[in-house]
């Protein structure tokens, strides 16, 4: 269960599968370090330009999740959000210094979805 979403780009902590729900805050200013060998792969793999998922990033709402899983040599965030398009998307990244470092993007999948709307709806009541 989330906290109530305050639009400040921050999550009370709790657990989920093998994601742990934890505060984050973005950087003011973002700025996305794209890697040489991933910058087509996501187009290649999903049909999602790089555009596309750092619209992410912006869109509201939006849920930032620990990996926790994948963060064995580095830690690994996931954040669930929609596009320009409100096509829903799961974004693996990283922070190195104040830059996001994207790993992989695809849709979300039929369970992630389904939490996704059920978090937006609780999180978006008056």
């Amino acid at each position: 269960m989330f906290g109530k979403y305050s639009g400040n780009r921050a999550l009370d902590i709790c657990i989920c599968r093998q994601y742990t729900y934890g505060v984050r805050i973005l950087p003011e200013v973002i700025i996305f370090e794209w890697d040489k060998g991933n910058r087509d792969k996501n187009v290649l793999k999903h049909r999602i330009t790089n555009k596309e998922a750092e619209e992410v990033f912006f869109n509201k709402p939006n849920f930032i999740l620990d990996d926790v899983k994948h963060s064995l040599s580095e830690r690994r965030h996931m954040i669930w959000g929609i596009t320009d398009k409100k096509r829903k998307l799961s974004i693996f990244f990283t922070m190195r210094k104040d830059e996001i470092r994207i790993i992989s993007v695809r849709d979300m999948h039929k369970k992630e979805r389904r939490e996704y709307e059920k978090q937006v709806q609780e999180n978006t009541k008056i």
